[in-house]
């Protein structure tokens, strides 16, 4: 048996590549080495913002999330959630970012929250549902030019915390309006600051 085991592996009926077991390896090794080869991050890390702009983003994340912390409290309407927290980074940390303009913003968490619910009300909170609402989310963004990752997140607050359909206006549209608000309103205090670069 064994034999006949060694027989057929040198004649090159196991090889990746029949007839050409060398040629096969060969190709094997060298689509492994260029994937392998795209993980060494040939770049260098980009250089730290100035202080005086970390200094404004640092203003600006308070501010954003302490205005829309203060409305919730008087209101007394959620319009907070944790994603906002991301979406500060963005909107005060990098203004100039497609990723951080109102229109996905605003767009990126309606949609990701809307996909989310949707799937909710469908399929459960099973885990492959919450794996389909991000996935499906991602896509939505990009087909409607409408990304922006903290929304990413959403679907998954959604489905975690069993959201019902008014989660959509509140903390969501609401919130987003508040940050998007604070951040047109503190960023073009600083000179050299333009938000947002549009709307639509």
């Amino acid at each position: 048996m064994k034999n006949i085991f060694s027989r057929i592996r040198g004649q090159g009926y196991l090889s990746l590549d029949a007839g050409y077991p060398n040629r096969g390896r060969s190709r094997w090794r060298k689509g492994l080495s260029r994937y392998l080869a795209k993980m060494r991050g040939d770049m260098k890390c980009p250089p730290r913002p100035p202080f005086r702009n970390i200094a404004w983003s640092w203003m600006g994340g308070f501010l954003g999330i302490a205005t829309t912390g203060y409305l919730s409290l008087i209101a007394h309407t959620p319009l907070l959630m944790a994603p906002f927290g991301a979406t500060c980074v963005l909107a005060f940390g990098v203004s100039d970012s497609p990723l951080a303009q109102p229109r996905n913003v605003i767009g990126g968490h309606i949609l990701s929250t809307f996909i989310g619910l949707v799937c909710l009300q469908v399929f459960g909170h099973e885990w492959w549902a919450m794996a389909l609402a991000v996935a499906t989310a991602i896509a939505g963004m990009q087909l409607t030019r409408t990304v922006h990752p903290p929304a990413g997140a959403d679907p998954l607050v959604v489905m975690l915390t069993g959201a019902s359909w008014n989660f959509l206006l509140t903390p969501v549209l609401l919130g987003s309006v508040v940050l998007v608000i604070s951040a047109v309103l503190f960023n073009n205090l600083v000179a050299e600051r333009t938000y947002p670069k549009y709307w639509l």
